[in-house]
């Protein structure tokens, strides 16, 4: 981000004036290893110049209050945070029907095996997302949009999932691609592998119809191996598709140290992650995403090794996971809050997560 002394444009519709500003810029002195750096790469008694529906200027408060321009919509914000806009990068936004009694049964002590005999589970998402048409999954999909966007989320990925057949995968990713466009938010769309044969054969048909941005799995005792989601990959790769990772939620099964082989964009959940993992992520660059809301949904007790990510300085960023079963929330600031009291991050390191990280 460039700071100017530079005299205003002309021609300017608002300015924001008395702004602190949230860069994460290193040219702002942001260094999140350095216990002496610039917190926040803050830029205090700022301005922000907007022409168009654009920030055109960012300089001193006081050449800003100057300012002689006539039609401008001058702002004091009076030392408020001006951030940019928050990104929630993981979350499973796009499905039908709802799933909230189930939260009463776990506390009754109802296993997931019980509530799955009993109707519910991710199979009853399944079945509801199934049998929504397109307008009416659509419908219920905007709801938690709208809840995201009016906290300032400004972008934003949905996975599917949720179909297990391609039909319903196809009619969860343009759902997703067609919330974007019609909220003017971005929306990056991830296929979330489910039948691992199957998914060799659709992830080139879907890619085809430009549905897919990123491609997911998720390894674990009850879900997929190692094995499986190494032929996901490979098909992911070979169409050049990035690919992320729900791993290490419940076991250690080494899908971490996968995802980072693949220089894969994130591993996700990290509750028994290890520090070889850990050091593999840090020399991919693969991003560490906490996921606060199903921690406290599931009411676990083992925290992500938040000391260790950033002894080997992985980058970390923070989501809702927005899901109809173990985080059903459309809160990215709670998350950021639960981020700071469950796991112990900083508000910094909170904030970096929604934005620089993300």
């Amino acid at each position: 981000m460039q700071i100017t002394d530079k005299p205003l444009p002309n021609q300017l519709d608002k300015l924001i004036i008395n702004a602190n500003i949230a860069t994460f810029s290193q040219d702002c002195g942001y260094q999140p290893n350095d216990d002496s750096h610039n917190e926040y790469g803050a830029v205090t008694q700022a301005a922000i110049g907007i022409a168009d529906g654009k920030i055109v200027w960012i300089g001193n408060s006081e050449i800003a209050e100057q300012c002689s321009q006539a039609n401008v919509e001058m702002t004091d914000i009076q030392g408020r945070w001006v951030t940019a806009g928050l990104i929630d990068c993981h979350t499973h936004l796009v499905y039908a029907g709802n799933r909230s009694n189930e939260f009463e049964a776990r506390l009754n002590g109802a296993s997931y095996t019980d509530i799955a005999q009993a109707g519910g589970g991710i199979l009853s998402t399944v079945k509801s997302t199934r049998d929504a048409d397109e307008d009416e999954l659509y419908r219920q999909s905007e709801k938690r949009l709208k809840a995201l966007m009016s906290e300032g989320v400004t972008s934003i990925e949905i996975k599917s999932g949720y179909g297990l057949n391609l039909a319903t995968e196809e009619k969860m990713l343009r759902v997703a691609k067609k919330l974007g466009e019609d909220y003017g938010i971005t929306v990056k769309k991830t296929y979330l592998a489910a039948y691992i044969a199957k998914v060799c054969e659709w992830l080139p048909i879907l890619h085809k119809k430009g549905l897919v941005d990123a491609v997911d799995g998720f390894i674990e005792a009850i879900a997929f191996n190692l094995e499986q989601i190494t032929k996901v990959f490979d098909t992911a790769t070979a169409l050049g598709i990035p690919v992320k990772l729900h791993s290490e939620q419940l076991t250690d099964m080494g899908g971490s140290e996968l995802v980072a082989k693949y220089k894969g964009l994130s591993s996700d959940h990290l509750e028994q992650l290890g520090e070889a993992a850990i050091k593999q992520m840090a020399k991919s660059h693969t991003v560490a995403v906490l996921l606060p809301g199903a921690f406290y949904t599931l009411r676990d007790e083992t925290v992500p090794p938040i000391e260790l990510l950033r002894k080997h300085q992985v980058a970390m960023a923070v989501s809702t996971d927005c899901n109809p079963g173990t985080s059903p929330v459309t809160s990215l600031l709670l998350m950021m809050n639960m981020a700071c009291t469950l796991f112990d991050l900083t508000p910094e390191e909170a904030l970096a997560g929604v934005t620089r990280n993300s």
